[in-house]
Formats: C-alpha cells, sequence, structure tokens
C-alpha cells in the first residue's frame, strides 16, 4: 500500500505540471501582460508609461518563459512562468492584482464559510439520497418507485436559481426565519447557512437519488443477491447488508467529485447568499479580472481532485478487503 501510495504521488506531480503549464497558456500567452494592465487599469485610454508600471509593480516585465539577457540559472528563475506559477507548488499564492491582498491568507480565511455550508450538504445530502434510493430499490416497479423516479426528474428540472430564489422569499421575506444574505463568525452563523445548506440539499435531491438508484437495481439483479434471497434473508437486509455494501465502490468514486467544492464551495449560492467563502472569492475575481487569484483556485482545486482520488482508492480497500494495491 505505502509503494502504492508513493507512486500515485509521484504519478501527480506531473499533472499539476500540466495543469500549471495550462493555466499559464491561457492566462499570460492568449492574455498578455499589456492586456491585463489595460484591464486592471480601467480606463480606454492607457499610456505606455501606465502600462508599464503596472507590469513593473507587479513582476510582468519579465519574458515568459526564458530570459535570454540572464546568466546561468536565472535564465529560467528570471521569468513570468517561474515567479508567478511554480510557486505555486509551495503554496505561495501571491497577493491579488485588484486590492494587494494576501491571497493564502484570503483562502484561510474563506474557507470555513465555504465548509460550513459545503460539509452539512454533503454528509446530510449523502446520508438522505443513499436512503432515498435505497427506498425506491426496495419498492422497484411499483407505483412508489415510478412516483419517486417522477420527484427526481422534476426536481432535475428546476434551475437551483429557482431554489435559491424561492427559499429567500418564502423563509426569509415571507416567514422571516432567516437573515437573506450575509454571514456572522461563530455559533451564530447557523442563521446564516441554514438557508443555503437546505437549497444544497434540495437542488441535489433528484440527481444523486436516481443516479444511486441506478447503482442499486444494479446490484440487485446480480447473482450473490439471488443467492442471499434464496438463504431466505428478507428484502431490507439483502439491500442493506449485501446490495449497499457491494455498492460502495461507484459511490466513493462519485464522492470524490465533491472533495474540491467542500473547499471551495459553491459559486453560485455564495454569491447570492452573500456568504464570504472561496466560491464567492472566485466568482468576484473573475468579475474584476484578477488572474491571480484564478490561478491560485484552479491550482488549489486540482490538487484538491488528485488529493480526492488518492483518499478514493484508499477507501476502496477498506469497504473491499479483495482490493489490494501492489
Amino acid at each position: 500500500m505505502l509503494r502504492y501510495l508513493i507512486r500515485r504521488v509521484l504519478y501527480a506531480i506531473p499533472i499539476l505540471i500540466g495543469v500549471n503549464v495550462l493555466t499559464f497558456t491561457l492566462f499570460f500567452i492568449v492574455n498578455s501582460p499589456d492586456d491585463m494592465a489595460r484591464m486592471q487599469l480601467g480606463v480606454k485610454r492607457v499610456t505606455p508609461e501606465a502600462i508599464d508600471n503596472w507590469k513593473r509593480e507587479r513582476g510582468y516585465d519579465r519574458p515568459l518563459l526564458w530570459n535570454g539577457s540572464a546568466q546561468g540559472i536565472d535564465r529560467v528563475r528570471d521569468t513570468i512562468f517561474f515567479t508567478h506559477s511554480l510557486r505555486l507548488f509551495k503554496f505561495d499564492f501571491g497577493t491579488a492584482e485588484s486590492d494587494g491582498r494576501d491571497i493564502g491568507h484570503e483562502i484561510r480565511t474563506r474557507m470555513w464559510p465555504s465548509l460550513s455550508i459545503a460539509l452539512p450538504v454533503f454528509i446530510v445530502g449523502l446520508a438522505t439520497y443513499v436512503t432515498f434510493a435505497l427506498l425506491m430499490a426496495l419498492f422497484r416497479a411499483t407505483f412508489l418507485d415510478f412516483a419517486g423516479v417522477l420527484v427526481c426528474v422534476t426536481a432535475m428540472a428546476i434551475s437551483t436559481m429557482f431554489y435559491i430564489i424561492g427559499g429567500q422569499f418564502l423563509v426569509c421575506k415571507l416567514w422571516n426565519l432567516a437573515p437573506i444574505s450575509g454571514f456572522a463568525p461563530g455559533i451564530g452563523a447557523w442563521r446564516f447557512i441554514l438557508l443555503p445548506v437546505g437549497v444544497g440539499l434540495v437542488a441535489g435531491f433528484g440527481e444523486s437519488s436516481r443516479w444511486y438508484r441506478t447503482i442499486f437495481l444494479e446490484e440487485i439483479n446480480k447473482d450473490y443477491v439471488r443467492t442471499a434471497r434464496a438463504k431466505g434473508l428478507s428484502e431490507g437486509r439483502v439491500l442493506v447488508h449485501h446490495v449497499l455494501r457491494n455498492a460502495l465502490i461507484p459511490i466513493l468514486t462519485g464522492v470524490v467529485v465533491v472533495i474540491p467544492g467542500l473547499f471551495l464551495g459553491s459559486l453560485v449560492t455564495e454569491s447570492f447568499f452573500g456568504i464570504p467563502g472561496l466560491g464567492s472569492y472566485t466568482i468576484d475575481a473573475i468579475g474584476s479580472q484578477d488572474f491571480a487569484v484564478v490561478r491560485s483556485m484552479v491550482f488549489l482545486g486540482s490538487l484538491l481532485y488528485i488529493v480526492g482520488l488518492i483518499l478514493t482508492d484508499i477507501s476502496y480497500t477498506l469497504v473491499d478487503p479483495r482490493i489490494r494495491f501492489e
């Protein structure tokens, strides 16, 4: 197992480098530092002197990949790629281009509001969706199963924006049960995250429940399930102790996609509810065309996704003893 983990970590390094190079290409070659300066300065007629000053203050006056005027190792180090992209591997995210704030400090501060919403949605949602999907599988091919599928398809057809706006109108305006937006640190945050968590649970109900139902129905028709029924086990015991246990691997595979979102937050939800998390931070950076923040968030999301893949592989050995990584 240890050798396998080391090998996976070594495989992750070229993947992160590839993501870093691709991000650098999109931000600095397709969109040159001169274009970035014009957008950040925000005026129609920008003098060349103003552009040069903006680039010099932020270190964008260097060559992109190779500095032919430098000597030795500085030909690589004294470049935009080395100073602005490779330092991300040291978790040195630099400062934001729009307001000069430290990006690392913003990430450490804003990740907690994002987690306060994402973790309840993830834990409660997983338990709710799996339970509902098991009930539909238990009453498969009956009216209850048909009604459950209809509810799931209807929920999938409704936009998340509808849940957000409808929830704000009902819960905040009519019933006055929660603030419409904002956030408070400490224990008082529950009033502000109650509605976003509810919206997140309802928005993901249809798609997730229907997907888990499909997984369970694929397992139900396998030989080991028929053998369990032939031994006289009840249908409920077969579903919980056999079908659910053998369906954990595809469930865990789907869970890995959610892991980056736990830290990076929900872009739409945080923006509409005024939650100062990483999702709204990314949206604000895109709106202000702050490429330093966007680069950092892309790199962090890639890193978290790779970590999630490794954790998923480890969890496979816990739910299925037959799996061993040599």
